[in-house]
C-alpha cells in the first residue's frame, strides 16, 4: 500500500513542468517588493542593523503585559521554530517589554481544518499579536478574514514575499528567511560540487507555498541546465519515514540518480537514511535546508553533504524589536518585511568558521 501512496505522488508530480511554467502571480518576490515600493529599502536597513546588534533597553520598561499567541508547525526535527520562540522571549525581556506567550504546536501536514480550529482557540484569549505561517490556499482565505479584524496584530512568519491581495491591508510584519534567496544559494554551490552535472530527485514537503519557495525554485533555476535534469519528485508530508521510502525506491528505478534535494530537515535526514541503507552516502550529493543543530551535525558526520544555513535567532529578534518599536509608537519605524541571512555551510567548512556561525546563529536559544 505505501509502494503505491508513493507511486500515486509521483504520477501527480509528472505533470510538473507544465504547472511551473504558471509562475506563482499571488504574491511579490522580496526582490520585486523592494524595487516596487523604494521607500522600504531605508526602513530594512536600518531594521536590520537593530536586529544584528545588541538589545538596548526601554529607558523605562512598560507597564501592560504584551499578550503573543504563536501557531507553528513545530512537531518536526527541524529547532527553527522553537529557537525563535525563545529568541523572541529573551529578546522581550532584554528590551524592558513584559509579556505573556501561548504557542499551538502542529505538524506540518496538520489539516486545514485543525488549524482553522487552533486559531479559533488562539483568538478566544484576545491576543495583541497573532504569529502564524501561511502554506495553503484555505490559510490565505482565512488570513483575508483576519484582517478584517482590528486586532490582533498579524505577523506572518517565515514568509518574505507580501500577498498582492493583503496590499491594501496587510500584515504588520513579514519575517523569516527568503526562501528564493536560500534556494539560489543552494543551487550555485550544487552545481560546484556537481560540475553541473546532476540527475536529481526532488523531495517535497507538503503540497504549498514552501514546497513551491524551495522545491519549484530550484527545479526553475536549472530547467535550461542541459546537464542538470530531474529524474523524479515525491510529497513526503516532511514524513522521514516517507522520504526514505522514496528515496528507496527512485534509486532502484533510476540508479543513475547522483543528487536530492531535499526542501526540509525532517525530509533530508528520511534520505540520509536511505542512503545509508542502500550504502551510497558517498555516491549521492544530499542537502539540507535550514541549518538547524539537527543538520549541522549531520553534515559533520557526514551524512549531508551541505546546507544553507538561517542565522536563525534573528528571526525571534526582529518580531521583538517590531513589537519594541510598536508599543511605544514607533511603528512607522517597522519596516513590512525583514529577511534574516543565509551561510552555505558543507563539508570542507573548518570546524572555527561553523563554531563562529552557531555562536551568532543561535546567540539566545543555545543558552
Amino acid at each position: 500500500m505505501f509502494t503505491k501512496n508513493l507511486q500515486l505522488a509521483l504520477l501527480c508530480i509528472l505533470l510538473l513542468p507544465s504547472t511551473l511554467q504558471a509562475r506563482n502571480l499571488e504574491y511579490w518576490s522580496l526582490q520585486d517588493y523592494l524595487a516596487l515600493f523604494p521607500e522600504q529599502k531605508p526602513l530594512v536597513q536600518r531594521f536590520e542593523s537593530k536586529v544584528r546588534k545588541p538589545a538596548v533597553p526601554l529607558p523605562q520598561p512598560l507597564t501592560n503585559t504584551v499578550r503573543i499567541v504563536m501557531l507553528t508547525p513545530d512537531q518536526q526535527v527541524s529547532d527553527y521554530w522553537s529557537r525563535n520562540q525563545t529568541s523572541l522571549g529573551k529578546r522581550l525581556v532584554e528590551l524592558g517589554v513584559p509579556f505573556s506567550l501561548q504557542n499551538y504546536p502542529s505538524l506540518p501536514s496538520t489539516t486545514d481544518r485543525e488549524q482553522e480550529q487552533q486559531l479559533a482557540e488562539a483568538l478566544l484569549s484576545d491576543p495583541d499579536y497573532l504569529v502564524l505561517t501561511l502554506n495553503s490556499p484555505r490559510q490565505t482565505v482565512l488570513l483575508d478574514k483576519l484582517m478584517t479584524r482590528d486586532r490582533p496584530k498579524i505577523i506572518l512568519m517565515n514568509i518574505t514575499t507580501p500577498l498582492k491581495s493583503l496590499k491594501k491591508r496587510p500584515p504588520f510584519l513579514y519575517v523569516g528567511f527568503d526562501h528564493r534567496v536560500g534556494t539560489h544559494l543552494l543551487n550555485e554551490r550544487i552545481k560546484k560540487l556537481t560540475n553541473s552535472q546532476a540527475n536529481y530527485l526532488m523531495l517535497y514537503g507538503t503540497r504549498g507555498y514552501i514546497s513551491q519557495a524551495r522545491g519549484d525554485e530550484f527545479i526553475q533555476l536549472n530547467i535550461n541546465e542541459p546537464n542538470i535534469k530531474l529524474r523524479q519528485a515525491f510529497y513526503t508530508d516532511v514524513d522521514q519515514e516517507k522520504a526514505k521510502q522514496a528515496v528507496i525506491q527512485s534509486l532502484r528505478d533510476k540508479p543513475n540518480i547522483n543528487l536530492i534535494y531535499a526542501c526540509t530537515t525532517d525530509i533530508a535526514l528520511g534520505a540520509a537514511q536511505a542512503l545509508k541503507k542502500l550504502n551510497k552516502e558517498h555516491k549521492v550529493i544530499l542537502n539540507g535546508w535550514g541549518g538547524g543543530s539537527a543538520e549541522l551535525e549531520a553534515i559533520e558526520s557526514g551524512l549531508l553533504n551541505l546546507t544553507v544555513m538561517r542565522m536563525n535567532d534573528d528571526n525571534g529578534v526582529a518580531i521583538a524589536e517590531a513589537i519594541r518599536l510598536d508599543q511605544i509608537g514607533k511603528k512607522h519605524l517597522v519596516p513590512q518585511i525583514y529577511s534574516g541571512d543565509f551561510m552555505v555551510i558543507d563539508q570542507n567548512t573548518s570546524k572555527a568558521e561553523l563554531e563562529r556561525l552557531k555562536d551568532y546563529a543561535f546567540r539566545y536559544s543555545n543558552e
